[in-house]
């Protein structure tokens, strides 16, 4: 699974690493403790005036499908296991229509009887994109064109971990190399063809960090420094 990552990549870099054409109306502050129900960044794929691009939006981690009749579900669906996402009535929909990518510089795994937190990365330190689902939920208790009717949300997509990070925890997100993404959030694809296409291994690397990045009110920089084993 993952409960927890870093996004802190510099706002410029992140537009050019992920050929962004459009932008969001406001920037996230750098926090390396994402939680869910934070807000967070992902990339979708749109069409405008028949050109596509990669419009970086904002969203709530946690997904709520459209057919939910409030948000409590949010909090328990921040992730979505890829062996059942095109069978499950939460993700199937969004699996088939509304894939994104969500950035991260890293994200954070508990190991062992004394839930050791690590810090996963890119073994290079590049920018991670994790494979995710967007939605968006109509609060119907406010006018519809009102501010706060809409609700953009979304998932991150897991599988089982790779060998290396066995050890650590079974489940990892999926992570997308840079030559998958355009025909991972290609919305002419349904899901199963933008899975099918995901063909790059992405090296990760990890090491021990403080157990300060189990509190939630903790998200400086220092978090992702490694500690003596």
């Amino acid at each position: 699974m993952c409960g927890r990552y870093v996004a802190a990549l510099d706002f410029d870099a992140l537009v050019e690493e992920f050929e962004i054409t459009r932008l969001p109306a406001e920037r996230l502050a750098a926090d390396y403790n994402v939680a869910p129900t934070k807000r967070v960044y992902l990339i979708a794929e749109e069409s405008v005036a028949d050109q596509l691009g990669n419009a970086l939006e904002i969203a709530r981690w946690g997904l709520i499908p459209s057919w939910s009749k409030d948000r409590s579900r949010a909090a328990r669906m921040i992730n979505a296991r890829v062996e059942t996402i095109g069978e499950k009535p939460s993700f199937r929909d969004a699996f088939a229509r509304r894939r994104c990518l969500i950035p991260a510089s890293g994200y954070y795994e508990w190991s062992g009887p004394q839930k050791q937190p690590y810090y996963i990365h890119a073994a290079n330190d590049a920018p991670l994109a994790m494979a995710g689902l967007y939605e968006w939920w109509l609060d119907k208790s406010v006018d519809e064109s009102g501010p706060g009717a809409w609700t953009m949300t979304c998932s991150i997509i897991t599988a089982a971990a790779s060998s290396d990070l066995t050890q650590i925890h079974e489940r990892m997100p999926i992570m997308i190399a840079r030559g998958d993404r355009a025909g991972w959030l290609a919305t002419a694809r349904d899901g199963q063809e933008a899975l099918a296409g995901l063909r790059t291994p992405v090296p990760l690397a990890a090491h021990r960090v403080s157990i300060a990045v189990n509190k939630v009110s903790n998200f400086g920089s220092a978090l992702i420094a490694g500690v003596v084993e």
